[in-house]
Parts: C-alpha cells; structure tokens; sequence
C-alpha cells in the first residue's frame, strides 16, 4: 500500500496501528481489531528517525540505516511486513522518487508487504512502474469553520489536494 495524505490526516497512525496490532497477535495477546488473519512475519519499520550530533547523523543518514537493517531482515528470508513512514523525506524530489522506487521494488521482488506513507505525491506514480503489487490509499481533510476536520477513512486512489499552506494560514502565517 501506498498511502498519501495531507498532514495530521491518519498517515502515521495507521502505520503505528498496523504495526502494534502485528506484534500483539504475534506475542498472542488480544488486537485491537474487528479481527485479523495473520501468518508469521518479521516486521521491519522506518517510522521516525532523528539527527545525532554526537554521532555525527543526519536524519537522511539515520533513515537509510534503519532501512538498511529492514532488508537486512528480509535478506534472511523470513517473511517480511515493512512499515516506512514518509519514505526518503530527506531527499531532493528526483532523488527520492528513484530511490523510493528502487526500494520498493527490491523489497516486492524479495515477497516483502508492506504500507508506506508520503505526502509527496510524485512518489504515487511507483504504482506505474510496479503494476498490481501495489495500489494507492489516501487519508482527507477538509476545512470547516476555519478549522481543519479529518474523518480518518482509509479511500483508494490518490489523494487529490493538500492541507499544509491551509495548516500555514490557519496559524497566522503569510503565504
């Protein structure tokens, strides 16, 4: 899945949400679900990562080290569920749609599911290249009385608009 979004829309969330509810069901304790079917897998994420000046890290830097060590895990092959939140954020937008490519590719090539969030909808356009294997999501918002709503309801496609330079006038800011 690809899920794109606009900001505080559930992008994050779902992946938390995912991600806990795997790890619960896989130690046998009670999910937070309807229900849920799952077989065993090793579950590799990239949900936030941060600079280090002690260790002299990027948040980019960071990124593509917990990245390395999710197919690190799929490399042993075990069945894998990869959950990356805002992939490759710290990249220039060309860059980042090659990489975000490429990495995808490698992880479906070696059987890997997985969800990944963006608000950078050039990287929707992956779904082209990669064909049935993967399929966009979105979360809306809309603005009501001045204020951002959001319904947090998981719809197919591509998102068709963004809340950030609403979000900027909201506060007060000048754009």
């Amino acid at each position: 899945m690809l899920v794109s979004g606009s900001n505080m829309s559930g992008k994050s969330t779902l992946l938390r949400t995912v991600g806990i509810n795997v790890v619960l069901a896989m130690a046998g304790a009670p999910v937070r679900a309807k229900s849920l079917r799952l077989t065993p897998v090793a579950l590799g994420t990239r949900i936030r990562s941060g600079d280090s000046l002690q260790e002299g890290r990027s948040n980019f830097y960071t990124e593509i080290l917990h990245i390395r060590s999710v197919f690190e895990v799929v490399n042993d092959g075990a069945p894998l569920l990869f959950l990356f939140d805002e992939l490759l954020e710290g990249m220039n937008s060309k860059d980042r749609l090659i990489g975000a490519e490429g990495l995808l590719h490698a992880l479906v090539e070696r059987g890997a599911i997985g969800i990944v969030t963006t608000h950078d909808l050039a990287l929707t356009t992956i779904v082209r290249s990669l064909g049935a294997v993967i399929r966009n999501f979105h979360f809306e918002d809309h603005v009501e009385d001045g204020q951002m709503r959001f319904d947090y309801r998981l719809r197919d496609g591509v998102v068709a608009r963004s809340n950030a330079i609403e979000l900027m006038r909201l506060i007060g800011l000048r754009v």
